[in-house]
């Protein structure tokens, strides 16, 4: 069946706003601890800012050209989009700063004060004062604007306060007798350090505690940094710019992908500007002079804001050791029968692992890599890399391998949004230790997640690798829920060989017979999945699909669950971002429902399951179902075959939809309503359901010993 476009799919844009307020509605969950609130606080603005960087910087281009676009965006002008999402934000801003102020009289409440700098004591003044001179002169950058030929580039990573000098011309005027001037006016921008913590912790005082913003800091400092000019008042004011993030690549042969990426990454800096945030208290002399000098339009996003912004920075808020007033940590699980103290490929030679990140331990992938790295028999290790920690252990261990003399060979994506400068540094530390790198293919990301390596056995080859639904970041794997499937399924590890063998060979088209892998494979083979559910249907046999995860916004395959819908099948979906399908419509998704969960976690594994008569084939998936994953991304799904796995995934699955406390339905109002318990039904927190749940897996296989 066809679907047209309007009144069928939610506009991804607005979707995404949608699970942006959901993070919001953490901030203000009085459940949700108190600090911690601050932090999501902080990931709501750190998303809103890679929003408009790269999905509004888009539409605005498209807008800016004159083209409707309506085909591509779901039946929405360009130029109505960018209206609505320009007032869509203004509203989520004003909510996030109501939100503030209630978190920070509850803070107040628990002795924790923000002050600003018109509330210091004597004691802080002198403190302020010292820490300014010691830590924070230093480090400003400050420009005097007026007399400069060319208006200076500001950064869209940083915050900067607009300074309004008002000159004493006119006392001096008035001294000499002379008829009354016009006031001379100067401007000035201070950058923000973002060397410097954002919050400065104060002295305590009568058991309380103090904080003051950088930004007061410098505010009360003015009077040092602008000692040299004879001014009669001084304002200052943060502004903060957001630039179009495209990246512009250079077709130019005689240069590497690495000299090709870095220069487009420097010249982001100067990308156009799609949003302007300002303190609404500023002077409009001030407000008009910044938006002229710096060509902002009204066609931009021109967003009224409060006093402070960057308020990603909350996501580092300090914790000034009131842990009661955050999330209790729960310790990392390990995986039932794999030891992190033997020989980890011994015991994956003999079955398969699953490890569930963060509810068990990420060590386990370091452990894997640390072991082949010394292992005599291992040879070549291969692997993907997309986004890494700061201090990469993964890169250490890789690093570790070839000093050992084994081949080591680094499919390194240097397109990774915001992490190209980090990839960068990586490619060259690992490119001068002697590894291999691949830099991808023209026109393809590649964003699966994949490791083998070849150890040879009696004389023989043997693989032994791990696929995962999540990047190799020890950092992430702290908060980003994903599972890996450690294997030495020969089989499917020559599957996975041979996404290399593409890597390095991209004119020759691979077949593989387990792993379904993007671009070739993934619509066809998971329009056949959702096929073989609707036949089951018709022949009144039993037909389920359950899916998890991210985003959800390529219409053909929408229209495709719209058809196994309107056939019977079930249809379970857990979309923790994106969800362009709209659920429960009579004729069109009636056997569809739909839900996001947003907890203390982010939710990031993707588990795809088909009912197949109930004998249900599962598959872990490096991919959303998303245009540019099926279609435009070297993506990789692999399928479950050890029977314990299957079930614990399935399980895994069963939690997340079991949950009524965090999980929120997906609707065409795109209104967030939280799930409702029903009468007598028990609380079910999904996340720490599903800690309990692989926290009894190890209980049980102690009995099970026993």
């Amino acid at each position: 069946m066809t679907y047209t476009n309007k009144y069928k799919y939610t506009d991804r844009e607005k979707s995404w706003l949608a699970f942006n307020a959901r993070v919001l509605q953490e901030a203000a969950d009085e459940s949700v601890p108190l600090l911690d609130r601050l932090r999501f606080l902080g990931i709501f603005s750190n998303n809103l800012d890679e929003f408009f960087r790269v999905r509004f910087a888009a539409i605005r281009r498209l807008s800016l050209s004159g083209v409707s676009g309506e085909k591509i965006l779901g039946g929405i002008s360009s130029q109505q989009l960018v209206k609505d999402i320009t007032d869509i934000v203004i509203n989520q801003q004003a909510e996030s700063l109501k939100i503030l102020t209630i978190i920070e009289a509850k803070l107040k409440n628990e002795n924790i004060l923000m002050i600003n700098e018109k509330e210091l004591s004597v004691d802080h003044q002198n403190f302020i004062h010292d820490y300014f001179i010691q830590t924070v002169s230093p480090a400003l950058v400050t420009i005097i604007l007026n007399d400069l030929a060319e208006f200076p580039t500001l950064k869209d990573t940083s915050g900067y306060l607009a300074v309004k000098l008002v000159m004493k011309t006119e006392e001096k005027a008035k001294l000499l007798g002379l008829v009354k001037p016009k006031k001379e006016i100067r401007y000035a921008v201070i950058e923000i350090p973002k060397t410097l913590n954002r919050f400065v912790v104060l002295p305590s005082k009568d058991e309380k505690q103090y904080i003051i913003f950088l930004d007061d800091v410098i505010r009360f400092n003015l009077s040092s940094i602008f000692n040299i000019f004879d001014y009669e008042s001084i304002s200052a004011h943060m502004i903060k710019i957001t630039r179009d993030a495209q990246l512009d690549i250079d077709s130019d042969l005689s240069k590497s992908m690495l000299e090709k990426i870095a220069t487009s990454v420097k010249e982001r800096r100067i990308g156009e500007p799609v949003r302007f945030v300002y303190d609404q208290e500023i002077e409009k002399d001030t407000l008009k002079y910044f938006l002229t000098n710096m060509g902002i339009e009204s066609t931009d996003g021109i967003i009224p804001g409060g006093r402070y912004h960057n308020r990603r920075d909350y996501m580092n808020f300090p914790n000034l050791g009131r842990y009661d007033l955050l999330y209790q940590q729960k310790t990392p699980l390990p995986v039932p029968g794999l030891s992190l103290d033997g020989s980890i490929l011994n015991k994956i030679a003999k079955q398969d692992y699953l490890n569930c990140a963060p509810y068990q331990s990420f060590s386990y992938l370091i452990k894997f890599l640390r072991e082949a790295a010394l292992d005599p028999k291992v040879t070549t290790i291969k692997i993907t890399l997309y986004r890494l920690a700061k201090n990469s252990q993964i890169v250490s261990s890789l690093i570790n391998a070839a000093k050992n003399g084994k081949k080591v060979v680094v499919q390194i994506e240097l397109q990774a949004r915001f992490d190209e400068a980090s990839n960068i540094s990586y490619a060259e530390q690992m490119q001068t230790e002697g590894i291999q790198l691949i830099f991808g293919i023209k026109g393809l990301k590649v964003h699966s997640k994949i490791c083998v390596i070849d150890r040879i056995e009696n004389g023989k080859l043997k693989r032994y690798g791990f696929i995962s639904t999540g990047n190799f970041n020890e950092s992430t794997a702290k908060v980003y829920t994903d599972v890996t499937l450690f294997t030495s399924h020969q089989q499917i590890l020559k599957d996975v060989n041979k996404v290399f063998e593409f890597f390095d060979i991209n004119y020759r088209l691979q077949r593989y017979k387990h792993l379904i892998v993007s671009p070739h494979y993934s619509r066809s083979r998971f329009y056949k999945l959702i096929d073989r559910e609707i036949h089951n249907a018709n022949a009144s046999r039993p037909a389920f699909i359950k899916l998890k995860m991210n985003s959800l916004s390529d219409y053909a395959m929408i229209d495709k669950l719209y058809d196994a819908s309107n056939a019977g099948v079930k249809i379970q979906l857990q979309v923790r971002g994106i969800c362009s399908l709209i659920p429960g419509v009579k004729g069109m998704s009636e056997n569809i429902e739909a839900i996001s969960i947003v907890d203390n976690f982010l939710e990031h594994s993707r588990i795809f399951i088909f009912g197949n008569d109930n004998n249900p084939e599962v598959f872990i998936s490096s991919a959303d179902f998303l245009t540019r994953n099926l279609d435009g991304r070297v993506e990789v799904s692999c399928p479950i075959y050890d029977e314990t796995i299957k079930k614990q995934l399935v399980d895994n699955f069963e939690c997340g939809w079991k949950g009524n406390v965090k999980a929120r339905y997906h609707s065409e109002k795109l209104d967030n309503k939280y799930r409702i318990r029903k009468q007598n039904e028990p609380v079910f927190r999904a996340q720490q359901e599903t800690y309990n749940y692989y926290k009894n897996t190890i209980e049980e296989t102690i009995e099970n010993k026993l």
